[in-house]
């Protein structure tokens, strides 16, 4: 059977509830990755999700900021929570599947507008965490892990991910330093980009759109923020991948787009 695991970066989850329902109508999903859920434990709508189809649910919140969750069908077991740069910030979830297939919910920090860590501390911490992270994947290195890495790892990685290679060198979440420590967790346990897998490097590929275009389709101003990574043992088992673009001109929208990956 295929197994249909998305992410997306829903910016809030309780405002967003309908998109959600939408979305799992239309695409048919099995584990859903939340990012920005933007809820506490209290406030989280998990009588809602269940009522969906997702009965099996990993929530770490806080009020108004941060959040990720995964929402299954099939039944996980939860994973440790990992404090990221000495903060209670959750950005990362865990569950493990039947299998022994883990899956990472990631929302890596933006990182503020000023690419300079010394003047800006939001900057900063985007660049230590991604150090941590690839210490972390680095310590578990196996090549028989059967991992599957999502979420808004906040970084547009490679030219074709951004609308203007050149105009955005400069920009937070284009710059050379944040490219290089994309690739050093990228390549810390060896994952294999499961999207350019389908679409070749060569191709413009985008998951956010920016809310200030007045009309972001005609502009296409996008960058490829949103990323599913997957260990080479589980590479044969990839069959697809949608970036789900339509989802960006919904009502409501979040500027992040699901993107949608099938497994065998």
């Amino acid at each position: 059977m295929p197994l249909r695991v998305a992410t997306w970066n829903v910016n809030s989850v309780r405002l967003r509830l309908p998109l959600v329902q939408k979305l799992i109508g239309e695409a048919k999903i099995d584990i859903l990755c939340l990012q920005e859920t933007k809820a506490q434990q209290t406030d989280f709508p998990f009588d809602g999700l269940k009522a969906l189809g997702f009965e099996h649910i990993h929530a770490q919140g806080q009020k108004s900021y941060n959040g990720t969750a995964i929402l299954s069908r099939i039944p996980f077991t939860p994973g440790d929570q990992t404090r990221w740069c000495d903060k209670d910030d959750c950005r990362h979830t865990i569950a493990v599947l039947g299998d022994g297939t883990e899956i990472h919910n990631f929302y890596v920090p933006a990182g503020g507008d000023i690419p300079d860590p010394a003047l800006n501390v939001k900057f900063a911490h985007k660049l230590r965490f991604l150090d941590e992270m690839r210490d972390w994947f680095a310590a578990r290195s196996n090549p028989n892990n059967k991992m599957i890495v999502v979420g808004d790892l906040n970084i547009a990685p490679l030219e074709e991910d951004v609308w203007s290679h050149k105009a955005l060198l400069k920009v937070v979440s284009h710059t050379p330093i944040e490219v290089e420590k994309f690739g050093e967790v990228q390549r810390s346990h060896r994952f294999i980009d499961a999207m350019r897998k389908f679409v070749p490097p060569t191709d413009k590929l985008y998951t956010w759109w920016s809310y200030r275009a007045a009309d972001w389709d005609a502009a296409d101003k996008g960058r490829r923020l949103d990323h599913v990574w997957v260990t080479g043992a589980l590479e044969d088992r990839l069959k697809g991948m949608e970036v789900l673009r339509a989802a960006r001109g919904w009502a409501q929208p979040s500027d992040h787009v699901p993107v949608v990956v099938t497994l065998k």
